[in-house]
């Protein structure tokens, strides 16, 4: 049986640990039942505690005794856990945290803090992506709101923020530096960049399969305002709770394996893939302009494992129901423990 541990929470603040704690239900859930697993659940909140609950109801997570970073990794060398699963958003989650594991060399799913770290900021894996020869719209990076060098209309964004939060879209000069400010509430650094007309918008899943590239069915997203905004992704119910709006059919959809863009895209995903030195599985968002070229937006490199998560969602059109996807990736750390 393979010891696992569910690493959920935020070490910022309490809209990423909600975050967090949606997507590590959607694994739980998946998982239960499977006698291959033994599944643990690590929640960390925003004053840096740990805590080890039995599940993810609030109640039960208040309950759990906190304990400090040394404490909460000793815990987890006690436990003697095979293969940590981080649900962690936040920038510490996943950098720090993860870096932690690789410290007392308990092995994670998904991409390291470096590459972490590198697609977190938006104008960074863009660069890293041109260099590789994978085409992406002109941008320059500002840090006040006087001005810009690209030519308008530009799509004005936070740096290193997610779920399109901040995100304009700007036609005419004088709304440059309110869009501007309005991204800067959200970072540090706006990435003003060329806007790509709107022909399409997709993402695509790439996983690492025996040591092979596989590219996963393309989603696509609809777009009726020109570009996507938070939310598109992101909203609450009428009881407070959030939710994941890109899950509706009505806002996403598999696109046919036939569609004369997938190769394309496919291709521009897997440059993408090796260039930000991914491992185990990436994802990337692709604005296609009406002559049908893929343009590279960003990378989103997570995978809960939750039926509901994008990748996974990619998979089972494939054809891959989760529970086997991730098998998938346990098979690959197996295979880097292993040194093969």
């Amino acid at each position: 049986m393979i010891n696992l541990l569910t690493l959920v929470g935020s070490a910022v603040d309490d809209f990423h640990a909600e975050l967090s704690r949606v997507y590590a239900q959607g694994f739980l859930d998946a998982m239960v039942g499977n006698p291959d697993y033994c599944v643990y659940v690590a929640v960390v909140a925003p004053d840096g505690t740990w805590r080890f609950p039995s599940g993810l109801d609030l109640e039960g997570i208040e309950a759990a005794e906190p304990l400090a970073t040394p404490e909460a990794l000793a815990w987890v060398i006690r436990n003697e856990i095979d293969v940590v699963v981080p649900q962690m958003f936040c920038r510490p989650g996943m950098t720090t945290f993860r870096a932690a594991f690789d410290l007392i060399g308990v092995p994670y799913v998904g991409n390291t803090p470096e590459t972490m770290a590198l697609t977190a900021d938006k104008h960074r894996a863009r660069a890293v992506v041109a260099a590789a020869g994978v085409a992406v719209p002109r941008g320059e990076v500002v840090r006040s709101s006087t001005g810009s060098l690209v030519a308008l209309p530009v799509v004005v964004k936070p740096v290193d923020a997610d779920n399109s939060m901040g995100v304009s879209l700007v036609r005419d000069s004088q709304e440059l530096g309110d869009a501007v400010d309005l991204a800067l509430q959200y970072s540090a650094s706006a990435l003003v960049e060329q806007y790509i007309p709107l022909g399409r918008e997709v993402r695509c899943g790439v996983v690492d399969r025996d040591g092979e590239l596989m590219c996963l069915p393309l989603e696509e997203y609809a777009v009726d305002t020109e570009i996507r905004r938070s939310t598109d992704k992101l909203d609450r119910s009428d009881s407070g709770d959030l939710f994941l709006v890109a899950k509706d059919d009505s806002k996403a959809w598999i696109v046919d394996a036939d569609d004369p863009i997938v190769g394309a895209v496919w291709a521009a995903a897997r440059t993408c893939y090796d260039a930000l030195g991914c491992r185990h599985y990436g994802l990337f968002d692709f604005r296609i302009d009406p002559e049908g070229n893929p343009w590279f937006l960003e990378a989103g490199l997570y995978c809960s494992y939750s039926p509901s998560s994008v990748v996974a969602v990619m998979a089972a059109a494939a054809g891959i129901e989760v529970r086997e996807l991730f098998a998938i990736a346990l098979a690959e750390i197996e295979r880097e423990v292993n040194g093969r």
